[in-house]
């Protein structure tokens, strides 16, 4: 008999994925059926049969295949895993296996490249993780890990860990690929390579850059940028050593929710499309949006691009080594800096009227409409008819500068595997460690525009009954005016997290016991200046045109109150645990369980809220304010060999949580509970390829503030998410379709308004008319589908009018790749 102890914490990932032996430059899996080898989130490298996990990973050739246009996108043919990837690049929410999207961003996964975190948190507001991740051909699989083992395999990942890995260059090989939008506008080239220099010496580079105006009518070069990462890698006796570089530097549009008219009930509701603004491949954005100006952070006036959209920069460097000293012990280290920063700059409807009743309701009765900017700039506008639909909507530009969001990681290991009678053991500890700056300035500005799309929303201009100009050039307010002069905001703080870890496995025979610990405690220090609950309005005057004179929307000027910054200054702790079992009943059939419990240090979201002192920056109510925790438990059978490979797993998820809402500023707690059954399959016979997923989740909240919410499904979770990809491959060509789609949800935790069901259904065709040549068509979203992922409403306004985000409608991309 063969038992399997394993007592694996953070070892994070398996030193495998840097190591010679694994050099992911492989078009797929590492391996054929029961023998393919899991990386991410176990302590060694495992066959996916053995492990006790949940996970699935997308290799090179299917990424291509895909050509999903963000990693978020990518994320959604993961099962088990809900991306809301409708913004664009970036500024996605992602969730897993019932565990709430309650804020922005990833909250419970960590997103990593290579096997150490992007960000320290997924969650940053304004500055989510998934900003900074390109998946290019760079990428070599892209693995995730779903359920409780993630929460001791990487701080702050209750959820999940989605690692993306990169190519080393260990075998001979590269492309070079031009892309090119049929019917949209888009240029991308994509290339990589690597060789070995020497027995002993390889390398790998790879990157790519892209522009256009993108996949909705924006009026304007939208899209520009790209990135180039890097890596070499040295062996030698015992070990090996590798340093590796990244360069980002991107800019994109970040969609926000959008008008849209919706009719019927809240339980039947019919989204439709407002005249003159498909919800799919229109938005707020234009060039007729004059740049915003505002003071900024330091109180200076500034100006600031509304084309800027979601802008990044980051310029990453880490060395990873693994050295055998002998006696079957092992050392391994990774590290990474990277120096993050950018601007977050997207228009947000804080409500959508007729044109007529959002000029009274900022001039007073009596008000007319001039059109400020664009070819008609200084016109009076009819009310009824301005932007063809009659419609204007107060806009708060949400301005936030991404001073710096840098990041300092290290994970450093040491490994012994030995035997003993009936059997061998492994045993790992370390210790994992980093640093996560959040600085940040939000300087949120309002405006009136026009709801048109083809890129021809233009800002207006209200004068009253008297004929007096309220507005200033578009501008209603040099502050956040439409939200009652909140959220004018400026954050410098450190966050230093710290985790030992302890590993220890046994094996004899079939049976596999896991069990995994982690131990996190860190501090958070720096400074929080703002204008929100505590700290007075911070409105005052400032004449941005200088003409002598303050006009009704210079009085309404956001200004940081900089002599009344408050303190952060507080440290947390959390444990987590899981304990799990695999059982193999044949070589292809196993089945397993698992208990976690993980916790998440909510950081930047915590702040500006009574979890954390005014007065001294300390935790008065402890660091339960600050720490959310997840208890899950699962139970799966797998099966893999002849072709065929099915994967079941069932589980349950409870989530407490402490949430701070911004306008008005409210702190609440929330408990989730969640169950359902994850599904994974895949079959190939000959050139046929088939993989599915589907995730049924039956999610309730147990305990909230608002108490006619309690026994709610929490917002947007869908009962049942799932994808499909079926495939067909020859020498000649390949041919392929791709569907991802999801039941309705509710909008809100009211569970009134309904967000109906959609699937978006891709496709893709590359044909090979000569060696090394490879000509490729790619369609998203085929049948140009409308399918809503949020909406801020909970029911149905008297005026019809939701604002909703949709994926973006039917692209078709060309291109062409030679190969060497």
């Amino acid at each position: 008999m063969k038992l399997r102890i394993a007592l694996c914490a953070s070892a994070a990932l398996s030193s495998l994925i840097a190591s010679p032996a694994f050099a992911q430059d492989n078009a797929d899996s590492t391996g054929t059926e029961g023998e393919e080898i899991i990386v991410t989130a176990v302590a060694r490298g495992q066959n996916r049969i053995e492990s006790s996990v949940s996970v699935s990973a997308i290799g090179a050739e299917a990424i291509a295949n895909l050509a999903a246009p963000s990693s978020a996108d990518l994320i959604r043919q993961i099962p088990g895993i809900r991306s809301e990837a409708s913004g664009g690049e970036g500024n996605a929410n992602i969730a897993v296996r019932g565990i709430p999207v309650s804020t922005g961003g990833a909250r419970y996964i960590q997103l990593q490249e290579d096997g150490l975190p992007i960000l320290e948190f997924g969650d940053i507001i304004f500055g989510n993780a998934d900003n900074f991740l390109r998946a290019d051909r760079s990428v070599a699989r892209v693995e995730a890990v779903r359920g409780g083992s993630a929460s001791t395999f990487a701080s702050n990942a209750p959820g999940a860990v989605i690692n993306f890995i990169s190519k080393t260059g260990e075998q001979e090989g590269g492309a070079i690929q031009a892309s090119v939008g049929l019917d949209f506008e888009s240029y991308r080239l994509d290339f990589d390579y690597g060789a070995p220099l020497a027995d002993d010496l390889y390398f790998h580079v790879g990157g790519f850059y892209r522009t256009g105006e993108g996949p909705r009518d924006i009026g304007y070069n939208g899209y520009d940028g790209g990135q180039i990462k890097a890596n070499i890698t040295k062996e030698f006796d015992g070990g090996y050593i590798r340093f590796s570089a990244k360069y980002l530097d991107d800019r994109t549009p970040t969609i926000l929710p959008q008008p849209v008219r919706v009719g019927g009930t809240n339980g039947n509701p019919d989204y439709q499309a407002i005249a003159g603004f498909d919800p799919r491949t229109d938005s707020l954005y234009s060039p007729f949006l004059t740049p915003a100006q505002s003071l900024d952070g330091n109180n200076n006036p500034a100006s600031y691009d509304f084309r800027d959209g979601l802008s990044v920069k980051s310029l990453a460097f880490g060395i990873e080594s693994e050295i055998d000293v002998g006696g079957g012990w092992t050392l391994t280290n990774r590290f990474r800096f990277a120096d993050n920063s950018g601007g977050f700059q997207s228009p947000f409807p804080a409500g959508a009227d007729p044109a007529q009743t959002v000029a009274n309701g900022i001039g007073g009765a009596g008000s007319r409409i001039v059109i400020a900017t664009g070819p008609n700039a200084g016109q009076t506008a009819d009310a009824a008819t301005i932007g063809g639909n009659g419609l204007l909507t107060n806009v708060v530009v949400f301005n936030t500068r991404l001073n710096s969001l840098d990041n300092v990681t290290n994970d450093f290991r040491v490994n012994k595997a030995f035997d003993f009678s009936g059997g061998t053991a492994n045993f790992t500890t370390g210790f994992y460690l980093s640093r996560q700056t959040i600085d940040t300035d939000w300087l949120w500005t309002s405006h009136v525009q026009t709801v048109q799309g083809d890129g021809q929303a233009v800002l207006v201009d209200i004068r009253n009954a008297a004929g007096n100009l309220v507005t200033q050039d578009g501008t209603v307010g040099f502050g956040a005016s439409f939200f009652g002069n909140c959220c004018r905001r400026s954050y410098d703080v450190d966050y230093s997290t710290y985790a030992p870890f302890a590993s220890l496995s046994l094996e004899l025979d079939r049976l596999t016991i896991d069990a995994s610990i982690r131990y996190d405690f860190g501090d958070a220090s720096g400074t929080i200046t703002g204008a929100d609950s505590g700290f007075g309005l911070g409105v005052g005057s400032f004449d941005f045109n200088r003409n002598g004179v303050i006009s009704p929307a210079e009085a309404q000027t956001g200004i940081l109150p900089l002599g009344s910054a408050r303190p952060v200054n507080y440290s947390f702790d959390y444990f987590s645990f899981s304990l799990g079992a695999n059982y193999l009943i044949t070589d292809d059939l196993g089945v397993f369980a698992r208990y976690s419990q993980g916790g998440r240090h909510t950081a930047d979201r915590s702040l500006f809220s009574p979890a954390v002192s005014a007065v001294d920056g300390s935790l008065p109510g402890g660091d339960a304010g600050v720490i959310a925790q997840v208890d899950q438990l699962e139970v799966g059978v797998k099966y893999q060999g002849n072709g065929l490979s099915l994967f079941a797993t069932g589980f349950f998820a409870k989530t407490a949580e402490t949430n701070v809402d911004i306008a008005p500023l409210v702190l609440f707690d929330t408990e989730f509970e969640a169950f359902g059954i994850e599904l994974e399959g895949a079959y190939r016979s000959g050139p046929f390829t088939l993989s599915a997923g589907a995730t049924w989740t039956d999610a309730e909240i147990k305990d909230a503030l608002a108490v006619a919410t309690i026994g709610n499904t929490p917002r947007r979770q869908a009962d049942l998410v799932y994808q499909a990809t079926a495939q067909y491959d020859s020498e000649l060509f390949t041919l392929g379709a791709n569907i991802v789609g999801t039941t309705d949800s509710f909008t809100q935790d009211n569970n009134q308004l309904i967000l109906p069901a959609f699937a978006q259904v891709n496709a893709f065709l590359a044909v090979r008319p000569i060696d090394r040549v490879e000509i490729g068509l790619n369609a998203q979203n085929l049948f140009n589908a409308t399918g809503f992922t949020e909406a801020e409403e909970g029911a149905i306004p008297a005026n019809g009018l939701v604002r909703a985000r949709s994926i973006a409608g039917r692209t078709v991309l060309a291109s062409v790749r030679f190969d060497f």
